[in-house]
């Protein structure tokens, strides 16, 4: 099964999330961030499986930098 990782840097830690099913995790590299998020999206499935999955579509969007 294919998912998505969205990972960010904040201060020491990298945070990876899943957005199929929210599941997120850190590390102090983005290698372990994204190992960590594979294992905890690993379990998560193990109780809560989903249906077929879709293929997310990734994009960008615009705000005013002051909204």
């Amino acid at each position: 099964m294919r998912l998505s990782a969205v990972i960010h840097k904040e201060k020491d830690w990298f945070i990876a999330t899943n957005p199929e099913t929210g599941t997120t995790t850190q590390g102090e590299t983005f290698d372990e961030a994204l190992a960590n998020l594979r294992e905890a999206t690993e379990l998560y499935l193990e109780e809560f499986p989903l249906p077929e999955p879709e293929t997310p579509i990734l994009t960008t969007f615009e705000v005013p930098a002051h909204a």
